[in-house]
């Protein structure tokens, strides 16, 4: 099949993926950034960052492998709990727990990127994953959604802060 062929057929399927991950990292991201962020801050974690930072690439591995393994079976957990009708807990489920995964993840990988690339095996591993999304992150579809999510970002973020000023105004009144 020749490539222009290929990329009609892609495009669709691209484009959902493209809008439900934009769509999921919108929400997560809107919450999990903003909270990495103010844990980082705490005085009460900075013993615990600075031991950390000082372990030795594979203590660091077996850290970051952590929350991966504690926190991914909230997928399944979620999945049992929406199909026994219990879809407020199951979404509660879902959110809280991928919510702390990212933000632990996140955390973690930031303070021990350079060890981590360190060890060869998951240089290799995460070198795959940036080609499969630097693949995916050039596809048009792809950069097409990623547009729609910025100027829904934008949109949303200019609603709160409207609303946020007249509510303001109305409590000063």
């Amino acid at each position: 099949m020749n490539r222009i062929l290929m990329n009609r057929i892609l495009k669709p399927f691209v484009v959902l993926i493209a809008a439900i991950y934009f769509m999921a990292d919108a929400i997560f991201a809107t919450i999990a950034h903003p909270l990495a962020q103010w844990l980082g801050e705490q005085r009460v974690f900075a013993r615990l960052q600075t031991w950390m930072r000082s372990l030795r690439p594979y203590p660091s591995l077996a850290l970051f492998a952590v929350p991966l393994i504690v926190l991914e079976p909230v997928k399944p957990v979620a999945a049992y709990l929406a199909a026994t009708s219990h879809l407020r807990l199951s979404l509660v489920v879902l959110i809280v727990g991928e919510i702390l995964k990212l933000v632990l993840v996140e955390r973690l990988f930031s303070m021990n990127r350079d060890k981590l690339l360190s060890i060869p095996a998951f240089a290799w591993a995460y070198g795959k994953y940036r080609l499969v999304m630097d693949r995916l992150e050039s596809m048009e579809a792809w950069q097409m959604v990623r547009r729609w999510s910025r100027i829904a970002r934008f949109a949303i973020r200019r609603s709160l802060s409207e609303l946020k000023a007249s509510s303001h105004l109305t409590m000063a009144q």
